[in-house]
């Protein structure tokens, strides 16, 4: 009888839970069905370009993101993260739940279309160097099957583009994750990160921060000359 009532109960709760959850994913659906206005998406970039500046280049030490040419699935999918608090950055929940800014899911469309459409050719805050073989050969096992050879993501598959973005930058991301302050990636993602030691972090962060450069074969970018 007991194991009835907790059915019931839990039958009669269901359609709450699901309710609870469902703004986030309809808010992102409808974000993916807009068609965005790139015009409109400047306009509203210009609350974001305080941080990560006026080419969305982010900072070179990796205090803030490179996210000029991410693809627009995952842009979109950060915001919505952001703004049901499945992500946490203190700034960034702020410009994400502020309805003065993004008002609703084609804001979030035509800022998100803009900043895809930014040219990804501004410097890279890179590393060292001395741990850039050591990486090559981690991403090689443990990422190349969906980030891509020079971790360029799908933006078919919503899967990030990694490559150049900021060392420092990863580095925190990866710790992040394994501290379980990066609630949206997958136990997959800590359980592979949390077993790297801190040169097996900093020879990946720094691989992906050279990786793609223009005229260089992959995994022999050159250490010393930042990407114009």
């Amino acid at each position: 009888m007991k194991s009835l009532k907790n059915l019931i109960l839990a039958a009669l709760l269901f359609p709450m839970v699901a309710f609870a959850a469902s703004p986030a994913r309809q808010e992102y659906l409808d974000a993916m069905a807009a068609k965005p206005d790139e015009v409109h998406g400047r306009e509203l970039f210009e609350h974001c370009a305080t941080c990560h500046g006026p080419a969305a280049d982010g900072t070179t030490e990796g205090a803030t993101p490179r996210i000029a040419g991410q693809h627009f699935r995952v842009l979109v999918q950060q915001l919505i993260d952001f703004r049901y608090g499945k992500r946490w950055d203190f700034r960034m929940e702020g410009v994400a739940t502020d309805l003065h800014i993004l008002t609703e899911a084609q804001d979030i469309a035509d800022v998100a279309s803009f900043v895809s459409h930014l040219d990804r050719g501004g410097a890279r805050g890179i590393g060292d160097g001395t741990q850039v073989e050591r990486g090559a050969a981690l991403y090689d096992s443990k990422c190349v099957s969906c980030h891509g050879i020079n971790g360029e993501g799908d933006g078919q598959k919503g899967i990030p583009r990694i490559g150049g973005q900021h060392a420092g930058y990863l580095m925190r991301q990866i710790y992040d994750a394994v501290d379980g302050r990066r609630p949206p990636l997958s136990e997959t993602h800590r359980k592979r990160f949390a077993r790297l030691d801190f040169d097996d972090v900093r020879g990946l962060s720094d691989f992906l921060a050279r990786a793609g450069w223009e005229g260089s074969p992959p995994h022999a970018p050159p250490y010393d000359t930042p990407d114009k």
